[in-house]
């Protein structure tokens, strides 16, 4: 089974090496799809532009999400960071944040999905005021993190 609880025991024929890279480039369409719909709604007052870009940032976080539980799944072993001296506590500090962030972003974004979609737009207001900042944060330094380990691949 591929996706069984004690992970992919079979050969694997080609190279996984290219899954981080992937997870960087979703993790930036997203933020760039953000930062668009945000423009959209804020600038240009385009509810319509704003769900189509907040659509494409949910795609694009959704590839990101098959992607690395794919790479994370098949791959044998882990990287670990080689920095040091000031780059090595910086590392660490957005890698913990991204990751609490990470976890926190998926509730709040479904629910500002789920409740701008259903025009509740006094609870997506509200909602989005978090959602927004922790998401683009979240996009961003997960770009870093693949940027500080990629020598490390």
């Amino acid at each position: 089974m591929f996706f069984s609880p004690i992970g992919y025991q079979g050969k694997v024929d080609y190279d996984l090496s290219i899954f981080p890279r992937l997870n960087a480039i979703f993790n930036s369409f997203t933020f760039v799809f953000l930062l668009i719909a945000l423009w959209a709604i804020i600038a240009k007052k385009n509810i319509k532009m704003h769900r189509g870009f907040i659509l494409a940032a949910f795609t694009s976080t959704l590839f990101f999400l098959v992607s690395y539980l794919t790479f994370h799944y098949m791959s044998a072993e882990t990287s670990t960071f080689g920095g040091e001296g000031i780059v090595r506590p910086i590392y660490f500090f957005i890698l913990i944040t991204h990751s609490f962030l990470a976890a926190v972003v998926v509730p709040l974004a479904l629910f500002a999905l789920v409740w701008g979609w259903t025009n509740q737009i006094g609870k997506h207001k509200k909602i989005v005021r978090w959602t927004m900042p922790i998401w683009l944060y979240v996009s961003l330094t997960g770009v870093l993190v693949y940027l500080f380990m990629a020598p490390y691949y």
